[in-house]
């Protein structure tokens, strides 16, 4: 069996872009960027940012061009599908691979600022209420401890 299956978290780099297909079926375009920090072998702090092209079809195409801004983080599941075809400047064949989400989870908006609602087409923005600890919900632990020897894995 073979799997063809990735999991990406990052941000938009633009504004997602959404066409029509002649079948009228909706299909949504937008670029995401994902980093990792590591030491190189002199021991210094490194970081190297990969861009993705994802495609997003159907209506999660729909609410993604709707909902997602730049900047904004986003989870993606999907696929990764290399496409290729003849450029017709005579350019040799091109080839464009995409990541095809099948499922898109968007990350929290801007930091700090809540949509207050919709003002004649414009959105009113205002800091975030500072919550203290007694406003969230947190889980109960209990009083005991665990030992690690008692984990099975």
């Amino acid at each position: 069996m073979y799997l063809n299956k990735i999991f990406l978290f990052g941000n938009l780099t633009r504004e997602p872009e959404m066409k029509s297909l002649p079948s009228g079926s909706k299909v949504t375009q937008f670029s995401l960027a994902t980093n990792r920090v590591y030491k190189d072998q002199a021991g210094n702090k490194q970081e190297q940012t990969e861009f993705h092209n994802i495609v997003i079809f159907g209506r999660q195409a729909e609410t993604s061009a709707q909902y997602l801004k730049k900047g904004q983080g986003v989870m993606i599941e999907g696929r990764i599908q290399t496409r290729s075809w003849d450029d017709p400047n005579g350019g040799g064949k091109k080839y464009r691979t995409e990541i095809i989400a099948e499922s898109v989870q968007f990350g929290p908006k801007s930091a700090g600022f809540q949509s207050q609602g919709d003002l004649g087409g414009q959105v009113a923005q205002a800091p975030a209420k500072a919550s203290s600890a007694s406003d969230l919900d947190t889980i109960d632990y209990g009083d005991t401890d665990v030992n690690v020897e008692d984990i099975p894995f």
